[in-house]
């Protein structure tokens, strides 16, 4: 048994395909099921942003898992294994932890040190915990990202100044437009990305904020948080008809701006140019988009490009958070030590004890109680020199494909 993660990112796979996999909060729940429904995954974790879709499984069998994984993607996506197995990345026990640590720390991140994903990780936990799907395998996991995550932007200097992927989105607006003052900025989506949208463009005084949302109730709250105005989805075309920039940030399944939907739109604004930020995985916006005449549209590959321009300032901290890193990972792997190890010394001490016992009484009968005790000393003793190597040696294996040997032949052996 083994935790391991299988997945894509976007070091691994551009936004179009990525974008194939994504896993919103409606699909979570079937998605959990079907992971966990079959032979080889007992637990299982969906961890499912702009930038990757990665399932984190307890597996009962390594290849068996895995092999499993992947047809969930397949499914999920409608794509053939083949269209994508290159740009998928498995790890196994301490990597996988390794991993998790370094994405939940922001190391991972298009914009390095970046601290929405913290919050990602634990919410992608707690639904799994709230399904069933996590157990005690997965949670000691993700409770100790948790921690490597909290302890890096605490003791490093990784996250100072750095732009989350909102703040960043509104930084490479600006940048393209020579800076967003008095300009007119309209934002798709009121969710957790749309309000970091909102409240970067609030502090980059920009002319007005406009927030569009399905839920018009959402779209007001947000809006009044920032000083802004809210829109129905109704309104959403003549919006964009006067805005110079959209930003565009919802968890739709598929793209909800088309090139058929937005020409008229750009024929209106007569040559006007609107610069669009899609900063949603699936894409809001449709990639022909970015052929009309005044229209420049940036994804999250554009976003990641501009990002890596700007983590110079930080690459100094990077060692001193990869070894925060390490250090959480050591503290992980001896705490699943133990707790793979544990219940099946504890189980071989008890059969044994028991034979011991039964033994004892056996030979002690008739014997003075001097006697017994001697005899029980000298038995327990014996027993304790004998086990002390084999559990030694069962728990340093713990975790690995040879502890999974020695832990199967002492169930196999003494009937565990």
């Amino acid at each position: 048994m083994s935790v391991i993660v299988v997945g894509l990112s976007h070091r691994t796979a551009p936004v179009e395909l990525l974008e194939r996999f994504a896993v919103g909060p409606d699909q979570l729940a079937k998605s959990l099921e079907a992971l966990t429904s079959g032979e080889h995954v007992s637990e299982a974790v969906v961890l499912s942003t702009c930038n990757r879709t990665e399932v984190y499984a307890y597996a009962e069998r390594f290849h068996g898992a895995v092999d499993e994984v992947i047809d969930f993607l397949v499914d999920h996506s409608e794509l053939a294994r083949s269209a994508f197995e290159d740009t998928v990345f498995t790890y196994y026990e301490t990597a996988t932890a390794a991993h998790l640590f370094s994405v939940a720390a922001g190391l991972d991140s298009d914009v390095l040190g970046e601290s929405e994903i913290l919050g990602q990780v634990k919410a992608s936990w707690h639904a799994a915990a709230g399904e069933g799907a996590s157990g005690p395998a997965l949670d000691l996991l993700f409770r100790h990202a948790l921690e490597a995550g909290k302890r890096v932007r605490s003791e490093t200097g990784i996250g100072r100044h750095t732009a989350s992927v909102p703040q960043a989105a509104v930084a490479l607006a600006a940048g393209r437009l020579g800076g967003l003052a008095g300009r007119r900025v309209l934002v798709l989506g009121a969710g957790e990305a749309g309000e970091g949208l909102a409240v970067a463009l609030a502090g980059a005084g920009v002319d007005e904020v406009l927030v569009a949302n399905r839920t018009r109730a959402a779209a007001d709250t947000l809006a009044d948080r920032v000083g802004g105005r809210a829109l129905g989805l109704d309104e959403f075309a003549a919006a964009v008809a006067d805005v110079d920039v959209l930003l565009t940030s919802t968890g739709a399944p598929a793209a909800l701006v088309s090139r058929e939907a937005l020409a008229p739109i750009v024929e209106i604004r007569g040559g006007r140019p609107l610069l669009i930020v899609d900063v949603a995985v699936p894409r809001d916006v449709a990639g022909d988009v970015a052929g009309l005449d005044g229209v420049t549209l940036l994804d999250m590959d554009d976003l990641k490009a501009f990002a890596d321009a700007g983590v110079a300032q930080r690459r100094s901290e990077l060692l001193a958070a990869r070894n925060v890193v390490d250090d959480d990972v050591s503290r992980y792997r001896a705490a699943a030590t133990a707790r793979l190890a544990t219940p099946l010394v504890v189980s071989l001490r008890e059969r044994v004890e028991e034979v011991r016992l039964a033994e004892v009484d056996r030979l002690a009968r008739g014997r003075s109680a001097d006697e017994r005790a001697a005899l029980d000393e000298v038995t327990r003793s014996l027993v304790n020199k004998l086990l002390h190597e084999p559990t030694i040696r069962v728990k340093e294996a713990a975790g690995t494909a040879k502890g999974e040997r020695l832990a199967e032949a002492l169930r196999e052996l003494f009937d565990l």
